[in-house]
């Protein structure tokens, strides 16, 4: 072939004839002249989803943060799921609802973790006005809220993600959604908006990022050719979806660690991580093979196999157990493994705090104590045998070492040996030490995770509105940590009993290495050490001084009395410099 007629050859292959014509087939008339006639075809002879569902854009608060809570700020008593539309909210006593604000690229179910003031028919919210007197609020399309339907996020990042919506929710300016009207199964149009079809479809409409309700409401649905098993099969996408997200602490439907089923029980911890992980592992391909099997029907049906596979890849399956698409990236499958173990053991830390605070329990599913002010004794009126009891006091010590035999170290070692067993402790222990350090880079221990990055993962997974707080001096040399729901007013206090105690530990240490600096009998080396430590717990001692004279002693005078309803934002800087300092966390902007 010559060179010019190379050149005639490679052109060929970039040039598409289309006619205008064909365009006007397409809602919009978008320029997308690479469009198959089969493709154009699907547009001309189908009926378009706006006829078959109603799409709606939902509230607009005006403010979310005086209106909206993630659901896990507020009491578990104040929100409800039950509501089935406006007016039944002006019968139920709760004051926060279901919110759906989009989120995340993720298929099938998930996303749910906003609440939203709709107490008596949102009666707050539709009063909100400006200083001028102007509504900033906009609860439009409220025939619909509370209902079943489906949902998917504004931003898609080049990606449509549909999920099951189900009822009890309001849904946001984010959270767009549709409804099926009589006779039209939302199972199937959901298994539909999820195929590659779809997506490729989804493109043509909009090819920005966002995919809005017009988009929505143009996609042609050719119903005709919607078999019967497409609706089974979404049901199936949608219950895994659903016990995957279910399996996180963030989710209000969660009930018990994974970890801790009796399905995944083996003599040891490292055994269980492995049963477990060939279930997560079984999981994610089944949910590829439903949706492969899920392309193929729509496919077939649309005679489209020269254009579209069927495969799905693994990073594309939207399940949380599923590394690929939980780190994605360019990471080699042994990175995968060992984050999604060390992820897994932070999990299971997170857990054991839980039940040291009364907030889960070995021995009962769900939340315990989730409710403002409650104690001790709420908690054994609901587990009154507890075989790994919760805190008495709601403080638990973060210190350099056993100082109290409440110290969240001690306490997790306790717990291990409940939940696990004494047989195999040692490995136990050892075997999350080691998925730690995996993560980080570093050789620590447990009790090296607790005084580092404990606190850093419990904002990272409470999304910036921590529900357990963290007293801390300065640099660090007192911390103790609190449960927000079983905050009182003498907390402070009692935070700073322990203090106190633990300052009159530390000058009986400072005594006795003073002892040792002038013994005769030690060895210079020892006097050395001695010497060496008597000096920095010398400074220990002045930063304790100074953290209870400036900082908690004022506060704990003060008895501050926080409400759960006013959210994390604003009731964490009610305590100032006595907590450690969250980046970011103020009481300005929405969320």
């Amino acid at each position: 072939m010559s060179k010019s007629n190379s050149h005639e050859h490679e052109r060929a292959k970039y040039f598409f004839r289309a006619s205008a014509a064909d365009f006007r087939k397409i809602p919009g008339e978008p320029i997308v002249y690479w469009v198959s006639n089969a493709f154009l075809n699907i547009f001309e002879t189908s009926e378009n989803l706006g006829n078959k569902t109603k799409a709606r854009q939902g509230l607009a608060t005006g403010d979310n943060s005086i209106f909206a809570r993630l659901w896990y700020e507020v009491s578990a008593s104040s929100f409800s799921m039950q509501a089935k539309s406006c007016a039944e909210t002006t019968k139920l006593k709760e004051k926060w609802f279901p919110y759906n604000k989009g989120g995340e690229f993720r298929r099938w179910y998930g996303n749910l973790q906003w609440l939203v003031n709709w107490k008596n028919d949102g009666e707050e919210i539709r009063n909100f006005k400006d200083e001028k007197g102007k509504l900033r609020s906009r609860p439009q399309n409220t025939d619909c809220y509370f209902q079943e339907g489906i949902t998917w996020s504004d931003v898609t990042s080049g990606h449509l993600s549909v999920r099951a919506l189900p009822p009890g929710c309001v849904y946001d300016i984010s959270g767009h959604s549709a409804f099926p009207q009589a006779g039209v199964e939302k199972y199937s149009i959901l298994a539909y908006l999820n195929t590659k079809f779809s997506k490729l479809t989804a493109k043509m409409l909009n090819p920005t990022l966002h995919f809005q309700i017009g988009d929505y409401q143009s996609f042609p649905y050719p119903d005709k050719f919607i078999r019967s098993d497409v609706e089974g099969i979404s049901k199936k996408c949608v219950a895994i979806a659903q016990d995957d997200w279910n399996s996180y602490e963030a989710s209000w439907g969660f009930g018990n660690l994974p970890l801790l089923h009796t399905i995944h029980r083996e003599p040891t911890l490292k055994a269980c991580y492995q049963k477990l992980r060939t279930h997560w592992r079984e999981m994610t391909l089944e949910m590829q093979r439903l949706e492969e099997e899920n392309n193929r029907i729509f496919i077939d049906a649309y005679g489209l196999q020269d254009e579209l596979t069927p495969d799905v890849p693994l990073n594309e399956i939207t399940l949380t157990c599923n590394p690929h698409y939980r780190y994605g990236g360019d990471k080699s499958e042994e990175e995968l493994e060992a984050m999604l173990l060390a992820d897994t053991m932070r999990e299971l830390v997170s857990y054991a705090v839980g039940c040291m605070f009364g907030r889960y329990s070995l021995d009962k599913p769900g939340l315990i104590l989730a409710n403002q002010g409650e104690t001790l004794a709420d908690y054994l009126a609901k587990v009154p045998q507890p075989t790994f009891p919760a805190d008495d006091d709601n403080v638990i010590p973060l210190l350099d070492g056993d100082w109290f035999p409440d110290d969240i170290t001690l306490r997790f070692r306790q717990f291990l040996r409940v939940a696990f067993g004494d047989a195999h402790y040692e490995d136990n222990l050892a075997f999350i030490e080691q998925a730690l350090n995996i993560k980080s880079k570093r050789n620590y221990s447990l009790r090296d995770y607790f005084l580092g990055e404990f606190y850093a993962d419990h904002v990272r997974r409470y999304k910036k509105r921590p529900i357990y707080w963290l007293f801390s001096s300065p640099k660090g040399t007192f911390s103790a940590l609190v449960y927000l729901h079983r905050y009182r007013p003498d907390t402070v206090s009692v935070v700073l009993s322990y203090l106190r105690d633990f300052r009159k530990k530390l000058a009986s240490r400072l005594d006795y290495l003073q002892q040792v600096a002038i013994n005769p009998s030690a060895s210079q080396s020892e006097k050395t050490k001695a010497g060496k430590e008597a000096d920095t717990i010398k400074k220990q001692l002045i930063e304790l001084d100074d953290y209870e004279r400036d900082t908690l002693y004022p506060l704990a005078t003060e008895q501050v009395e926080l409400d759960l309803d006013d959210g994390v934002k604003v009731n964490y800087l009610k305590l100032g410099a006595a907590l450690k300092k969250i980046p970011g966390l103020d009481a300005k902007g929405e969320d």
